[in-house]
Parts: C-alpha cells; structure tokens; sequence
C-alpha cells in the first residue's frame, strides 16, 4: 500500500503541533515523536543530518505514527529528489524569493511531463520496488511547502503562495529578521509586524501556513492567530533551557 501522507490531510483543517530536529541523533527524533507531537521536521539546512541520517530518523520515527517533514538544505533538483526517494513526502524549502522559484520546486517535485524529477521504481519511497503502481499514487501524497525569509519574498507571497502545487507557506523569522536589519532579535515589533502582516495575507487567500518559534509566548499567540502548522521549539533549544534552567535551581539549593 501507499503510504497516506496524514500531514497533508489534515493541512488547514486542524492545528498540528511539531518539533524541529536538528541535533543528528534518531534516538533523540525517536524520543521527541513519543511525546504528542503532530509532526517532527529533519533539519538539513542548519545541521549535521546528511542523507542516510535522513533515513535513520525517518525509520526511528515510524513506530510513532507521527508525521514526518524534511528540510533539505537548498532549493535544488537533485537534494530533492535524493531525499523523495528515500521516502519523505512532505518537503520545506528555505529561501524562496519568488514565484519563479517556487514553480521550480514544484517541478522538482513531480515527474515528467509535470517535472522534472528523476525516476527511480526501485527506491525506498517505493519500497524498494514492491509498492505496485507507486509512480501512479506518489505525488497525491506529496507536500510542497515553501519558506519566506526576506523582505523581498514577504512583497511577493501572494504570487508563491498561488503557485499550483505549493501547499503551504512558512515564514521564517530569523532570516526575515536579519534582512530586515535585525539579525538575532526576531522579537523585534518590526520583524513581528511584518510577520502578523504576512499571515494575514495569507489568511485572507486562504493559503495554510507555518511557523517556527522557540518563544514560549509567541508560540502561545500564534497557537490563538489560528496559524496551520507551529514548530514548538528545537530539539537544541529544548534541551539547553531544561539543562541550563536545572543547574541554576539547584545552584540556588
């Protein structure tokens, strides 16, 4: 059978929760996929996580029936098909700028004549050959999400977001932040503003969209503005404040 991609189902008709993995350990995505999260995103962007570490988290997160998102590192025809191939079915792509690019992750998506994605019949998304008719059913199950991270995307997100076969849209805050000369400080009431401002436009065309804040707060007040899909926080992120807020109460001991 086909695998289902439960992501994409439930895209824009209920909230899914997640969790960012970027620590390069499958026990640890393994760990966080039994704890009630929607969804675990594998970051290759800013980690570690090459290829077969792809597959090892993957497999690692299986057991837990939650769902799986993958981040590969670049808007690029042969990363994308690399990690397709192996199985993932719904992709974020960083830094896309414009409606051009996001109609040329789509086609990276698909094969032809609606892409130009290579073929493969034998790989593990088709389970190694024994999926019957997988070129039939692979692509219902795909998800394109596409990342927002500068001024100059966020003045063309109505265009990428209507691009056919982009599902989703994620503003990115740090990267937004910095091009808007705020680099560390995604808290700032003008990077927030032009984030609220983003999400509204989205809203307003009824295009699901997602969010990564390691902010307790913020994380609490895009849950209430209704956003899709909400990274709760990094695997990384996670662990240094539960470590670090541990010492420091029983220093105080």
């Amino acid at each position: 059978m086909h695998p289902i991609n439960k992501f994409k189902r439930d895209l824009g008709k209920r909230q899914q929760l997640g969790i960012w993995s970027t620590m390069g350990s499958p026990a640890l995505a393994e760990l966080l996929a039994a704890c009630g999260f929607d969804w675990i995103l594998i970051d290759t962007e800013h980690s570690p996580i090459e290829l077969p570490d792809v597959i090892d988290h993957m497999r690692a997160v299986s057991a837990s029936g939650i769902s799986v998102v993958v981040r590969p590192a670049w808007n690029d025809m042969v990363s994308i098909k690399r990690v397709l191939d192996q199985g993932a079915q719904t992709i974020l792509l960083p830094y896309i700028q414009n409606a051009q690019e996001a109609a040329l992750a789509v086609s990276y998506m698909r094969y032809p004549p609606h892409g130009v994605r290579g073929v493969s019949g034998g790989s593990r998304a088709a389970n190694y050959g024994l999926t019957p008719q997988y070129f039939k059913h692979a692509e219902a199950e795909l998800c394109l999400i596409v990342q927002i991270e500068t001024t100059e995307a966020l003045a063309q997100i109505e265009e990428i977001a209507r691009v056919p076969g982009v599902d989703a849209v994620f503003i990115g805050p740090a990267d937004l932040a910095a091009s808007m000369g705020h680099i560390g400080n995604s808290g700032h009431p003008d990077v927030q503003a032009a984030i609220d401002n983003g999400f509204r436009r989205l809203k307003a065309m009824g295009k699901p969209c997602g969010y990564l804040t390691t902010n307790e707060d913020e994380v609490a007040r895009r849950i209430q503005d209704g956003i899709d899909f909400i990274s709760l926080n990094t695997d990384g992120a996670l662990i240094v404040k539960a470590a670090t807020g541990l010492v420091q109460r029983m220093r105080k001991i």
